[in-house]
């Protein structure tokens, strides 16, 4: 039965441990997975991104997209009892939800910093130019943030984290004006990544042991240390923040993701 949110994407994180010798038959195992992975991928809305997990928290991991948890659920449950499946034992696993920000600049907040900053009129076609300029691009935004369509980048980083909720510290505490410009600022670091690193954050709140994920794509994964470390900094980490662990994945197509793990698809 369909399971589709009322707003956003299903998100599931898989990460396997791999034990070749528990195959019976390697080859017919590596085509049966490269052609799951390849008819879910090639599905309208849904997305597979297979990797192989950096160290040994895992040996490969696989992040599920798209519309309906009961498809992904399926989907998980099954690779389980395919013949690959003998050699995989669970390493961990994350359930969330693509989301939109409560941060995210308003019309009247745009509307607002070009009167004040931009030093526009407040009746002028200017402006109102500019603010139709500004509509298109948050629509855009949104659009990226609820149903991403995700770039095929040489690695993926993956952390869970929360906001803390500690006397002195308590994200939940504070107001919200405070916590959108705490935020703010936040993202300002972000976006001085931006082509550098593509971030998708999903919500996870209620839905798993943390409040959300993160999920960052990058070709230089040198960017991944230089972006969280900076990020440290800022005091929406250093004040306010708890993070997991964090996983390091190289991202392969499936055919050379099987060839990794030591099997011919």
């Amino acid at each position: 039965m369909p399971t589709v949110p009322s707003e956003g994407w299903g998100v599931l994180h898989l990460f396997f441990h791999f034990r070749r010798a528990m195959l019976e038959d390697p080859v017919h195992a590596a085509g049966d997975f490269i052609q799951r992975v390849k008819e879910l991928d090639g599905r309208e809305d849904y997305q597979v991104i297979p990797f192989s997990v950096l160290g040994q928290k895992a040996d490969l991991g696989l992040m599920l997209l798209g519309p309906d948890l009961d498809v992904l659920d399926a989907f998980a449950t099954e690779l389980v009892n395919t013949p690959l499946g003998a050699g995989l034992a669970p390493a961990a696993s994350y359930v969330s939800l693509t989301e939109g920000s409560e941060y995210t600049s308003t019309r009247d907040d745009e509307r607002a910093r070009l009167i004040d900053a931009e030093g526009m009129a407040a009746d002028s076609s200017e402006l109102e130019d500019a603010l139709k300029a500004f509509d298109e691009r948050m629509a855009t935004y949104t659009q990226h943030r609820l149903y991403p369509d995700l770039p095929r980048k040489k690695v993926i980083g993956f952390y869970p984290m929360s906001k803390k909720r500690e006397v002195g510290a308590n994200w939940f505490a504070l107001p919200f004006e405070e916590r959108k410009a705490i935020m703010a600022g936040h993202a300002k670091v972000g976006r001085s990544y931006r082509g550098r690193v593509l971030q998708l954050i999903t919500g996870s709140t209620g839905l798993d042991d943390w409040e959300w994920g993160v999920t960052l794509f990058t070709d230089d994964p040198a960017t991944l240390k230089e972006i969280v470390y900076e990020m440290r900094f800022d005091e929406a980490s250093a004040t306010y923040a708890d993070f997991g662990p964090f996983v390091t994945g190289l991202v392969m197509e499936p055919e050379q993701l099987v060839r990794r793990l030591g099997l011919q698809g």
